[in-house]
C-alpha cells in the first residue's frame, strides 16, 4: 500500500541530504512530501527544483523567521494543521541529538517544535484552529543525520540522482566552497577535491565538494561499515522496531 512521507525541513538543504531515501520512495510509488520551515528567498527556487529532481510532490515554505522559532502557539497550530492535514505514515526530520551540536540558529528549538507538534496533532487539540482536520498520530519518525543511527538505506541506485539534486542548489554550493575557502588552507582542498576542480567558482567548487562528501558519507555508512550497504544514508528510528521474528 502506497504510503505518505514529509521530510520537515529547517533550511532546505536537508531535502537533498536524505534525497536517495526520498527518491527510492517515489520509485516505490510513495507521496512523498516536504517541509521548510526557514528558507531565505533566494534559496527558494533551488529546493523547489531540487526537490523535483528528486520526484517530490510538494514543498511547503512555512515563512517562520530566522532567529525567533519557538513554541509558541501560532507555531504549533502551523505545524499541527500540516502534520493532520497531509496525514504522513512517516515523518522524516533532523535528529534532535545532532541539533544540540549544530550551530546553525534555530535548530535546538525546532527540534522540540517539530517534535511538540507531531505530538499534539495526534489528540483531539484545536481543531477548527488547525484546519478542521481530524487528530492524526504519525505511525512513525526518522532522524536524519544521526549521531548514533539504528538503521541505513541503500542509495545505490539513486545516489546520482541526489548529487543531480544537490548540483541545483547553488546559494547553497556558494555558501559551502565560500565557509571552507576560509576554514581550510588550499592544500586541504587539494586533497578534498580533483586538483583540477578547485578554481575560484565558489559554484563549481561547492559542487566538487558536495560530490566527495556526499560519497564519503554514503560509503561510511555502506561499504566501509557492517551493514552489508553499499552506498547509504543513516537514519535512527524513534522508537524500538516492533519484529513478528528476528531478521
Amino acid at each position: 500500500m502506497p504510503r505518505t512521507i514529509l521530510m520537515l525541513a529547517t533550511f532546505g538543504l536537508e531535502i537533498v541530504e536524505v534525497g536517495g531515501t526520498l527518491a527510492k520512495h517515489v520509485a516505490a510509488g510513495d507521496s512523498v512530501h516536504a517541509a521548510v520551515t526557514l528558507a531565505r528567498p533566494e534559496s527558494r527556487v533551488g529546493i523547489e527544483d531540487a526537490a523535483r529532481v528528486l520526484g517530490v510532490q510538494s514543498v511547503r515554505f512555512l515563512d517562520f523567521a530566522a532567529g525567533e522559532v519557538s513554541l509558541d502557539l501560532p507555531s504549533k497550530i502551523t505545524l499541527v494543521r500540516m502534520f493532520r492535514e497531509l496525514r504522513p505514515d512517516i515523518l522524516i526530520t533532523q535528529d534532535p541529538e545532532h541539533s544540540y551540536q549544530d550551530l546553525d540558529p534555530d535548530r535546538r528549538v525546532a527540534m522540540l517544535l517539530y517534535l511538540e507538534a507531531a505530538a499534539i496533532a495526534g489528540r483531539t487539540w484545536r481543531q477548527e484552529e488547525c484546519g478542521g482536520h481530524p487528530p492524526h498520530l504519525i505511525p512513525s519518525v526518522y532522524f536524519m543525520t544521526p549521531l548514533h543511527p539504528n538503521c541505513v538505506v541503500e542509495i545505490g541506485s539513486t545516489f546520482a540522482l541526489k548529487q543531480q539534486a544537490m548540483n541545483v542548489l547553488e546559494s547553497q554550493m556558494r555558501f559551502t566552497a565560500q565557509m571552507l575557502r576560509a576554514r581550510l588552507d588550499g592544500n586541504a582542498l587539494q586533497h578534498i577535491v580533483p586538483s583540477g576542480e578547485v578554481s575560484g567558482d565558489d559554484l563549481e567548487l561547492g559542487r566538487a565538494l558536495h560530490l566527495e562528501m556526499n560519497k564519503a558519507d554514503a560509503l561510511s555508512h555502506g561499504l566501509l561499515s557492517h551493514s552489508g550497504a553499499t552506498l547509504a544514508e543513516a537514519f535512527r528510528h524513534m522508537n524500538p522496531f516492533r519484529l513478528e521474528a528476528l531478521l
